[in-house]
């Protein structure tokens, strides 16, 4: 295995820079928007809403880049993440709606912000799969 070039170490903290100042903004637009009182239609909110988009945005272009001039094996572990990820957030999302209908469900617990966790952790339980499966 060839040892890691500066350039692939600078790419990999670029991207790993970006996942923070996007997990940053997010928390930092949850905190403001709640300083802000209920939920209602208003510009400004919508606004503080989107400011963690610019992060992810630029956290997600660097990281395709990075995924772009990757080698084959990294490229392969990817992808394995990447289908078992999808699948698992698509029997998340099922099951929810089903549950949902079958019965009332908490949106303090169950929202849309508690459950998008879930699909990371999905992506990294697919990362732990392949790499072990590639070693």
């Amino acid at each position: 295995m060839d040892p890691i070039t500066v350039a692939e170490r600078k790419r990999g903290y670029a991207a790993f820079a970006w996942s923070i100042v996007w997990i940053l903004t997010y928390f930092g637009a949850r905190l403001v928007l709640k300083s802000m009182g209920p939920p209602q239609a208003d510009w400004a909110r919508v606004g503080v809403a989107l400011v963690p988009l610019v992060p992810f945005m630029i956290f997600l272009w660097t990281f395709i880049n990075d995924m772009r001039q990757a080698d084959e094996m990294e490229r392969r572990i990817h992808l394995e993440a990447l289908a078992w990820a999808y699948p698992l957030a698509m029997v998340l999302i099922m099951v929810l709606a089903l549950m949902q209908l079958a019965m009332p469900l908490k949106e303090a617990d169950w929202g849309y912000r508690h459950v998008w966790p879930f699909f990371w952790v999905f992506w990294l339980f697919g990362q732990a799969f392949a790499r072990r499966r590639y070693q």
